[in-house]
């Protein structure tokens, strides 16, 4: 496994990381809890060090699954991070007192004395003057009260970072879908964040399913031309003896300036497949070829959240 810095927090995290939504059942499929346990467990043994959750997975569900995995592991073998803001679907709540109460019950529920990422979720969702003035200090009080080493923000719109992190600062940001073969604008931020040491963890490299054999999900908001195109490449990734998916964790994974890539699974086969995967080199030609089937889509994105935050 490799390690890189996760930017001016200094912690080495793992190229490859746990991302625990799938635990809380529900998004994907229904996830016995033994099996959602040997996930995290194997995950560790494959030395994936940081893991991502959220009260909002599975409605607190994930957290607390994920607090039976990690009882007995020692607190030095992984980086754990969870999230405030966000409670359900349509249930968001940036204020101070909200989220200081939050990370209080994050910590009982996982059996943990401290989060080394205490994170604000899906920003788009809500004010960004009020993340900006009044979320994020209070996570820095939770900070210096030691319940949290660093803290984050994440969300879908790239815009969000940008203005968030020009008037206050950050240790790390959580992007997702905007690292994957289909969509690489992520890398216009990066010199923005590298400016600023930030930390960049990107999640879903195969796009919420939209790059695997399975198809999307019904919730999942891309265009139907996206999704179109994206069926047609695993189609021809099939055809080649090859899994879209692999490919995908391939790509995203090869770029170095990204720290972390987070996959969510709660199925042990899957996070060492994941693993496997990523040691070996990837197909350029089929890589080529996805691009060139993708290109008519390349880079499109979608409106989350409220629309002047995107």
């Amino acid at each position: 496994m490799e390690y890189r810095v996760l930017g001016k927090t200094g912690l080495k995290v793992s190229a490859l990381g746990f991302g625990a939504s799938s635990l809380g059942g529900g998004v994907f499929r229904p996830v016995e809890e033994s099996e959602a346990i040997r996930a995290v467990h194997t995950a560790l043994d494959l030395g994936i060090n940081i893991i991502d959750v959220s009260p909002f997975y599975g409605y607190t569900r994930a957290e607390t699954v994920l607090g039976k995995a990690l009882k007995g592991i020692p607190r030095d073998r992984y980086y754990l991070a969870t999230k405030v803001g966000r409670y359900g679907d349509e249930e968001f709540d940036f204020s101070a007192k909200r989220v200081t109460a939050s990370i209080d019950e994050s910590l009982a529920r996982m059996g943990v004395e401290y989060v080394d990422i205490i994170q604000s979720h899906d920003n788009e969702y809500g004010d960004l003057d009020q993340v900006v003035n009044e979320t994020i200090p209070a996570l820095r009080k939770l900070q210096k009260g030691g319940k949290a080493r660093f803290v984050g923000v994440t969300g879908y719109p790239l815009k969000i970072f940008s203005y968030i992190l020009s008037r206050v600062e950050v240790d790390s940001i959580l992007s997702y879908n905007h690292y994957s073969i289909n969509d690489r604008t992520l890398t216009e931020l990066l010199p923005f964040l590298e400016s600023k040491s930030v930390g960049v963890i990107s999640a879903s490299p195969v796009s919420q399913g939209l790059l695997t054999n399975q198809g999307t999900p019904a919730w999942h908001p891309a265009p139907d031309a996206v999704k179109a195109l994206c069926a047609q490449a695993a189609a021809y990734c099939r055809e080649q003896g090859s899994d879209i998916s692999k490919l995908a964790m391939q790509f995203a994974l090869a770029n170095p300036r990204i720290a972390t890539t987070l996959v969510g699974t709660a199925s042990p086969t899957n996070i060492t497949k994941n693993a496997q995967w990523i040691e070996e080199a990837i197909d350029q030609p089929l890589l080529a070829k996805v691009q060139e089937i993708l290109h008519p889509i390349q880079d499109q994105t979608w409106i989350v959240g409220k629309p002047e935050n995107n």
